[in-house]
């Protein structure tokens, strides 16, 4: 990853944190690449979602809810390489000329990895349409990252803007998992997950429509 332009930047408060500036200094000293923390995040993502996909087709509550944990703190650890990587390339100057592809593409895959395999571990039995559910969140993540780009290609500093950016869609996901451990206790088993995809869904095509706006309006003002 390579440094990014002023502006283009995703504002996150962990940045500042002492336990993230401790942790980026002894990956940086280690030697640690940040196109392999980027790689690495993908691994992560990829672990979460097939652990998922396994609870989605296990029977037994406790092992089901186990596994959704572990796929909650999956997602996690693919955030925080997430931040290690750019904490790393730009504070500890480790970037590399293919930086920005490593900054981008792996995100759009995790993404994709996460938001499916939800999906085909959601169920409901009145309507089957978890998978779906899965694939219109990855799409529609994927179409929030290609509008903030169009964006910077015309020039403009990089739109990070919500409801459902990145960093908001995967502490949903994550508490969805967690509250989805524990439905057997109210009789639920895969609702909670379709639940929280829809709400995931729904509020990444609100940002991908804000996202456009502002640019249509950005657009307009330059040709003023």
């Amino acid at each position: 990853m390579s440094a990014p332009a002023t502006g283009d930047r995703r504002p996150l408060k962990s940045r500042a944190t002492g336990w993230a500036q401790a942790l980026a200094a002894r990956a940086a000293d280690a030697g640690a690449s940040p196109d392999l923390i980027s790689a690495t995040s993908v691994g992560f993502a990829a672990l979460g979602a097939s652990l998922m996909m396994l609870a989605g087709v296990n029977e037994q509550p406790l092992v089901r809810g186990l596994l959704l944990l572990l796929a909650a703190a999956c997602i996690q650890l693919r955030l925080l390489c997430n931040l290690m990587d750019g904490m790393v390339a730009v504070e500890h100057r480790r970037g590399g000329p293919a930086g920005p592809i490593w900054n981008e593409l792996p995100d759009r895959i995790a993404d994709a990895l996460l938001l499916v395999g939800a999906g085909y571990c959601a169920f409901s039995s009145k309507v089957d349409a978890g998978a779906w559910v899965g694939w219109l969140a990855a799409c529609l993540a994927i179409l929030t990252a290609y509008v903030r780009e169009l964006g910077r290609g015309f020039g403009f500093a990089a739109d990070f803007s919500g409801p459902m950016a990145k960093p908001h869609r995967m502490a949903a996901l994550t508490l969805t998992c967690v509250i989805a451990a524990l439905e057997p206790a109210w009789g639920w088993r895969g609702e909670s997950l379709l639940v929280g995809l829809v709400i995931i869904a729904a509020g990444t095509a609100w940002t991908v429509v804000r996202r456009t706006r502002t640019l249509a309006q950005r657009l307009a003002e330059r040709a003023e």
